[in-house]
């Protein structure tokens, strides 16, 4: 009989964990589309959109060399949430990394500008940081970045 009640146990303990990990699964796909429509029509900014969800606005699209995927380039940024509130900040001087070394959000977006360009990335969640979040960014979350792409290296 307690063979049969731990068994019952351990069943029900491993239901539990299997119903938190289908919660940790979610698309939020539907939920940031919403919120950057909201955004880019409270802001009154003309975006496109890319097939994989990226939108983005090009305020100058800059002269000189324009990036791939591959580049390493020199960006100076300002990533904020929809509400406003700013999560990560580069001075004027930018920083220089990876395309490939960055979320895919950037992969995608940074080549839309030539050196000098710059704009608005609005980023959904599946191209930002997931569902899992990381260093204070909640999982879901939809990344704004204003970007200023200063050099291809």
């Amino acid at each position: 009989m307690k063979q049969i009640i731990l068994v019952l146990f351990v069943g029900f303990l491993l239901s539990c964990s299997s119903d938190e990990s289908a919660d940790e699964i979610i698309d939020f796909s539907v939920k940031n589309e919403q919120e950057i429509t909201e955004y880019i029509t409270e802001h009154n900014l003309t975006a496109q959109k890319s097939a994989s969800g990226l939108h983005y606005v090009i305020n100058e699209e800059g002269t000189g060399e324009q990036p791939t995927a591959n580049s390493n380039v020199t960006v100076a940024y300002k990533g904020y949430f929809t509400n406003g509130n700013v999560f990560d900040q580069s001075d004027s001087k930018g920083i220089s990394f990876g395309l490939q070394q960055v979320i895919k959000g950037w992969t995608e977006g940074i080549p839309y500008f030539k050196e000098g360009g710059n704009g608005i990335l609005l980023i959904p969640s599946h191209l930002g940081y997931g569902n899992n979040g990381t260093n204070g960014i909640p999982g879901g979350s939809v990344l704004i970045f204003d970007v200023n792409l200063i050099s291809v290296n």
